[in-house]
């Protein structure tokens, strides 16, 4: 009933497509054997979504090899959108096209025990992209567990040091294993993973990193709409779940104090829900602003609409940041992904 007041008639294709079978994205691990990684992922006819949107479809490697592209646009001499905002070259995700519901077979690991690549939803991607790291960035990941978005940053290369906390001592287990799974020990010692309360980070370090990422915990709308055991929608859960926003807003405002002036913070959440993201970051401003006297501003991240439109369904009407609705042409998401920027002084 929420979500059909907030999206009107939208709201029957979405939840349509949240009751069918999600897509994944195939994130190439780059510590592993990458040539022969997306040699295999090419030969499925899938592209890699990253670098086709900043080079055009026609040019992308998958369609080189054979895949079948969309129609050319309307004038062929026009250039590619060039974002305003960097993204990452070094970041490789390959998808199966809009209305192709194919799916990845699971990773092989390589001759050293290393996995190729990684299966996610590539809308997740999208935060990562969005916190342009650079080289030589402290970066911290406030709450990072399973750890994709951890595995993510790490593709980059750029990081100097990074910091993956969460509270679960669950979720911190599973994330050690995919750090186990996929990087090599070098790469292993340059990530500090911690057990902190997130909205306690302040304790820990304030003003210390370049980039942060707070993927919050939230009612992760795709899984509580087909799984019933332990969902956050039952009756016993419901006072957690209206408390949802509140520990959603903590947990951004201790990033904001994490990250330097002038340094950028992404907060993210796998929902639908206006309450959990528009509402908690214009919250988080306005309690940074009153209670620590810190200006944050928000980025203009409408560039990654216009340049993922190929691959995801954006809503278009967010008052803060974006969201990539899911759709059966494109089942990815929901995501969503507002960029902060903390003001000099």
């Amino acid at each position: 009933m929420n979500y059909g007041m907030q999206f009107g008639p939208l709201w029957p294709s979405i939840r349509v497509s949240l009751l069918s079978a999600p897509k994944y994205g195939a994130l190439v691990n780059n510590f592993s054997q990458v040539d022969s990684v997306v040699r295999d992922l090419e030969g499925l006819c899938t592209t890699d979504f990253i670098y086709a949107a900043q080079n055009g479809r026609r040019d992308s490697p998958a369609e080189q090899a054979g895949g079948e592209g969309p129609a050319p646009p309307s004038e062929p001499t026009e250039a590619p959108v060039v974002p305003s905002l960097s993204v990452s070259p070094n970041i490789k995700c390959y998808t199966f096209s809009k209305g192709d519901i194919s799916r990845f077979s699971p990773a092989r690991p390589d001759t050293v025990g290393i996995l190729g690549y990684y299966l996610m939803d590539a809308a997740s991607l999208l935060p990562v992209l969005a916190l342009n790291v650079q080289p030589g960035h402290l970066v911290l990941d406030l709450c990072a567990a399973p750890g994709g978005k951890t595995l993510a940053l790490l593709q980059t290369g750029c990081c100097r040091h990074l910091t993956a906390n969460d509270i679960s001592a669950s979720r911190i287990k599973r994330l050690h294993q995919i750090l186990h799974s996929y990087l090599p020990k070098t790469v292993r010692n340059n990530v500090l993973v911690s057990m902190w309360d997130g909205r306690d980070w302040e304790q820990v370090e304030k003003d210390t990193f370049d980039r942060v990422l707070v993927d919050v915990p939230c009612t992760t709308d795709r899984h509580s709409v087909v799984e019933d055991d332990n969902n956050l929608f039952t009756r016993a859960r419901t006072k957690e779940r209206k408390q949802l926003p509140v520990l959603q807003m903590q947990l951004l405002v201790a990033g904001i104090l994490a990250v330097k002036p002038g340094g950028e913070v992404v907060y993210s959440t796998c929902s639908l829900s206006q309450l959990q993201n528009e509402y908690v970051v214009e919250s988080a401003i306005n309690v940074a602003e009153t209670q620590f006297g810190i200006g944050v501003h928000v980025e203009d991240l409408s560039c990654f609409r216009r340049l993922f439109q190929d691959t995801f369904s954006f809503y278009a009407e967010c008052r803060v940041g974006e969201l990539v609705l899911p759709h059966l042409t494109a089942n990815f998401g929901p995501m969503y992904f507002c960029k902060l920027r903390r003001t000099q002084h």
